[in-house]
């Protein structure tokens, strides 16, 4: 398949225009991408969801060890979408990188599937599942590929684009709710060897989906090279240049001009310059060393410059995700202690706690069409943007609704506490039942659907802004960056929990969060979460004050 640049699509002299016959071609290609990321993380999270009891019961893996091997591999699975970002930006291409890891997947979940029916070695399920996190690795490169297909210098294509964003968020939660709910219920009820084996066969449907979808797919941006490369060069030749004054005309710094806006680097238009960082202009600064003997590694573009720079002004957004997923990670971890002490029952049905997630999935797969369908369109009316809000704006949005969920979760844990102290049970759960507290579980609801609504404020919005604020050559890549905030929240609140239980534990004392949460203060974490996010979100302003937005020269 021959790789073309993203703006050969357009038409000689009409430029920004649309023909039907393209709209049909971006809406397909949409359909197959969309569909495919489903069939995707359908397969991943049967695999996931219940991954734990595999490793417990087949393979006879003791509790904290299974954990910390989940815990692992689920932190491999938030790193490798780099490399397959990496590689996709540097040398492959978007199209090759996603066919590649799709094949690796369909190889991974041979493996599991044969591993579990066969009960081989568990090296060979490890082996498997090591694969699984390299091959599942896409999502940054399938939803910039996705994202190439709108022409971003049409108004309505770039309002389609970000529609496109939120559909991607919700096919990511129609998976996860299929994938873990109706395979896990058939490897626990029916055999881990076929419900490992759907998966698998999922895993070929993906690759038949996406390569069905090749004629559609007409918008590719070609590899530029490196860009650690190409970051490393300017930051070596700004250091070797720390004594040169960068003049105030950003007009002469230096820059590889072509016509038709494009730079240097393949398939990557060219920037406009930014004050910001002007340190790094002194890369740009053409000396009578440099024309006698021209050096990458001593003169840059400015072009090469701002990608650095515009990587930079990422950063502090990407760690105000941090905070963001620590907290939002408590439907995992302690919303789950919360309601593992609740009534579970409805008439002789049991809810187990950890199923109460899939209100947060539903409520995920309510908002989205809510958002782009009525939110948009009235923002858009009273702000003027094609997108509505403005990316930094939706995601501070998401910051605010999450803090409402924690103070929801506290709100409960308060009257739990009560109920507790009613009853008199403070050591074990006693019940009417004999185990459970006179509490239905039904009452967290709430918060998992405060949170879901969260996610399409938030997570949505930095798939969307990584990806539009990356350099064009880096799309992958930052997006890819994107994911790993959420791996290090995971990180920060475990360590959270554990300083917390801790300190509040000393002088014999029970502390906020005991083995029997009945004598503990869960309420007093859910606050502290709460005040950290708002403490995010007064850091999280000034970040959005004080960024720029790239600016290409065209």
């Amino acid at each position: 398949m021959e790789m073309e640049a993203v703006e050969s699509n357009t038409l000689p002299g009409a430029a920004g225009r649309r023909t039907s016959k393209r709209d049909r071609r971006v809406f397909l290609a949409c359909v197959f991408i969309l569909a495919n990321n489903c069939f995707q993380y359908t397969a991943f999270f049967a695999v996931s969801t219940n991954l734990v009891n595999y490793l417990k019961d087949q393979l006879h893996v003791g509790s904290k060890a299974a954990a910390n091997g989940v815990t692992n591999w689920l932190g491999t699975s938030s790193i490798t979408p780099l490399v397959a970002a990496f590689l996709a930006d540097a040398f492959l291409g978007r199209y090759w990188t996603i066919a590649l890891f799709l094949l690796i997947s369909v190889v991974a979940y041979v493996v599991l599937t044969v591993s579990a029916a066969a009960a081989l070695e568990s090296s060979a399920f490890y082996a498997g599942l090591y694969l699984l996190a390299l091959g599942g690795a896409l999502q940054p490169v399938l939803i910039s590929f996705g994202a190439d297909q709108f022409d971003e210098a049409d108004e309505a294509e770039r309002g389609r684009q970000s529609s496109f964003f939120n559909w991607f968020y919700l096919s990511i939660n129609v998976g996860s709710l299929i994938g873990g709910t109706v395979l896990v219920w058939v490897q626990s009820s029916v055999s881990w060897g076929l419900g490992y084996g759907i998966p698998a066969l999922l895993s070929v449907v993906t690759v038949a989906v996406f390569l069905a979808g090749t004629a559609a797919y007409q918008r590719h941006q070609p590899p530029g090279g490196s860009p650690l490369t190409r970051v490393a060069q300017v930051v070596v030749a700004a250091a070797r240049k720390c004594r040169v004054e960068a003049p105030e005309d950003a007009s002469e710094l230096h820059e590889c001009e072509a016509d038709d806006g494009m730079s240097a680097i393949q398939g990557s238009r060219r920037l406009a310059h930014t004050d910001q960082f002007r340190f790094l202009d002194k890369a740009a600064v053409e000396t009578a060393a440099d024309k006698a003997r021209p050096s990458p590694w001593r003169l840059c573009t400015v072009t090469q410059v701002e990608e650095l720079k515009c990587v930079l002004r990422l950063l502090p957004v990407w760690a105000s995700g941090i905070i963001f997923a620590a907290a939002y990670t408590q439907m995992t971890t302690t919303f789950i202690l919360q309601g593992d002490t609740l009534d579970p029952y409805v008439g002789g049905f049991r809810v187990p706690a950890a199923v109460l997630s899939v209100f947060d999935t539903l409520s995920v797969m309510l908002w989205v069409p809510l958002y782009d369908r009525v939110i948009v369109p009235l923002a858009r009316r009273a702000t003027g943007r094609d997108r509505g809000f403005s990316q930094l704006a939706r995601m501070g949005v998401g910051l605010v609704v999450l803090t409402a969920a924690m103070l929801a979760a506290g709100t409960l844990e308060v009257q739990r506490r009560r109920v507790v102290a009613r009853h008199g049970m403070y050591d074990t759960n006693t019940g009417a039942d004999g185990r459970y507290l006179p509490m239905s579980i039904f009452w967290q609801v709430p918060q998992y659907v405060v949170v879901g609504a969260s996610e399409v404020f938030t997570f949505i919005g930095q798939m969307e802004f990584f990806y539009d604020q990356a350099p064009d050559a880096m799309r992958s890549l930052c997006s890819g960056l994107s994911m790993t905030s959420f791996a290090l929240g995971n990180y920060v609140s475990s360590a959270l929990v554990t300083v917390v239980a801790r300190a509040t534990a000393r002088g014999g004392r029970d502390g906020w969060i005991p083995d029997d949460i009945n004598r503990g203060h869960l309420d007093n974490f859910f606050w502290l979460l709460a005040m950290l996010c708002i403490g995010n979100f007064g850091v999280y302003l000034l970040i959005a004050r004080w960024y720029t937005y790239k600016k290409t020269v065209d």
